[in-house]
């Protein structure tokens, strides 16, 4: 028995709910083209990048080409007795390739200058060399593309290949010079413009074979030299620096002191502030430039890298990244594009100056922040200014300081340890009375 029964109502009272028929499922066929994998992972959605369309799919490959290796001629261009020989070619549908050897692009020749009997007898003639030498000459260097190692070994008579060179660069800067309308027109030729020097390479041959020559022995006896020579460098540098410090701090001061004010006084704080920003700078540009000049050959770009570290040695990172800054500010690359001497030595000068500027900076900061506390002092203690308003009732209470209250408070408190056990303290309450004490 339920509800239903106990209140005499039909089992059926409500009518039946309708059910919502779904509409059906628009049954989408799989394209052609996409395997069924691929189509379920998509669910039919379009693809975000653009597909094939299915007739490309279907789309015949073209027929493949018959492809054959054949044993042909062939002539090389770069030859000059039209030599024929053979080689395998691919060969495309039974057509041949037609054109010139594919490698006879890299045949690639010097050009050699060519002179007259006139122009040798009235621009070329020397005593050391005889006519028939420097035709030699010429014709192995155009045989041979200037490769002089090889010239010197195929030149009949006993020439050193920097004499060889020597000649042949003199008669073919001559020549351009003579046939030249102008000497401003050759003026750029690298033959012109730079010279052959004969004493530079064999002395530049005999320092390379001396290096190249030496044994263990002698490498480690040459940087113990080295390392002892940058020591003693780096020990006389300092009363140098000391010496031109001292001489920057001396100009600095009298400076200052023309500038002043007449009534006013110069601090001497202010004075000796170059002095403390120079030293370090000077000591550290000094040492750099003594072990540079160690090397005898560097890059500039090094150097410049250098020279920048030992400036910013003595800063912190947070005022490099400020001078770095301050670069960016003025439109100044933080490395130079063209690093010349003259270029880098700005560059420098410039970062010092920034270094400067942000030191003075700082001393200016520290001055202003000590005059401004030494202003709210003497302002308080001035006569008629005073630092506290009394009440009225306070003027006739007698000041006690609270360093004496605190102190008879601690007295007080080590005379009550001081009493009997059994005494009972003021501050505490009387102990109950127990059975046993009845």
């Amino acid at each position: 028995m339920d509800a239903k029964d106990i209140l005499g109502l039909p089992k059926n009272s409500f009518p039946p709910l309708e059910k919502k028929s779904r509409p059906p499922k628009e049954s989408q066929r799989k394209p052609d083209g996409i395997s069924r994998e691929v189509y379920a992972l998509t669910g039919g959605l379009a693809p975000l990048m653009p597909a094939i369309e299915a007739s490309q799919l279907k789309k015949k490959t073209p027929p493949l080409e018959k492809i054959t290796w054949q044993w042909l001629p062939f002539t090389n261009s770069a030859r000059k007795d039209n030599l024929q020989l053979y080689h395998w070619v691919r060969v495309v549908n039974g057509v041949p390739p037609t054109g010139d050897y594919s490698f006879a692009k890299y045949n690639k020749a010097v050009d050699v200058i060519k002179y007259t009997d006139e122009e040798y007898d009235k621009f070329l003639t020397n005593p050391m060399w005889t006519k028939e030498e420097t035709d030699q000459l010429f014709d192995l260097c155009e045989r041979f593309d200037l490769r002089f190692v090889v010239i010197a070994d195929r030149f009949p008579s006993s020439r050193t290949v920097e004499e060889l060179k020597d000649r042949y660069y003199s008669v073919s800067r001559a020549i351009l010079v003579a046939r030249a309308p102008s000497s401003g027109d050759v003026a750029t030729h690298p033959l012109v413009k730079e010279l052959y020097n004969v004493s530079q390479e064999m002395e530049r041959k005999r320092a390379l074979s001396m290096v190249l020559s030496q044994t263990r022995q002698q490498e480690r006896r040459d940087e113990e030299v080295l390392v002892e020579a940058k020591r003693i460098a780096e020990s006389r540098i300092p009363p140098k620096v000391a010496e031109e410090s001292q001489l920057a701090a001396s100009n600095a001061g009298a400076e200052a002191t023309e500038r002043a004010v007449p009534g006013e006084t110069v601090s001497p704080s202010n004075v000796q502030l170059p002095s403390m920003v120079a030293p370090s700078i000077l000591s550290d540009n000094a040492s750099t430039v003594a072990s540079l000049r160690m090397l005898r050959v560097y890059l500039r770009t090094y150097a410049l890298e250098q020279m920048v570290q030992a400036a910013n040695s003595s800063a912190g990172l947070r005022t490099i990244k400020r001078v770095e800054q301050t670069l960016q500010d003025l439109g100044v690359n933080l490395k130079p594009r063209v690093p010349t001497k003259a270029v880098c030595a700005e560059h420098l000068e410039l970062r010092k100056e920034i270094l400067t500027w942000l030191n003075l900076q700082k001393q200016v900061q520290y001055k202003e922040a000590e005059g401004s506390s030494f202003r709210d002092g003497s302002y308080g203690e001035t006569p008629g200014t005073p630092k506290h308003l009394h009440r009225a009732g306070d003027q006739d209470r007698t000041f006690v300081p609270d360093a004496m209250n605190f102190g008879a408070e601690r007295v007080g408190k080590k005379d009550q340890k001081r009493k009997a056990p059994g005494a009972p303290s003021a501050h505490k309450r009387p102990r109950k009375l127990k059975a046993t004490d009845l």
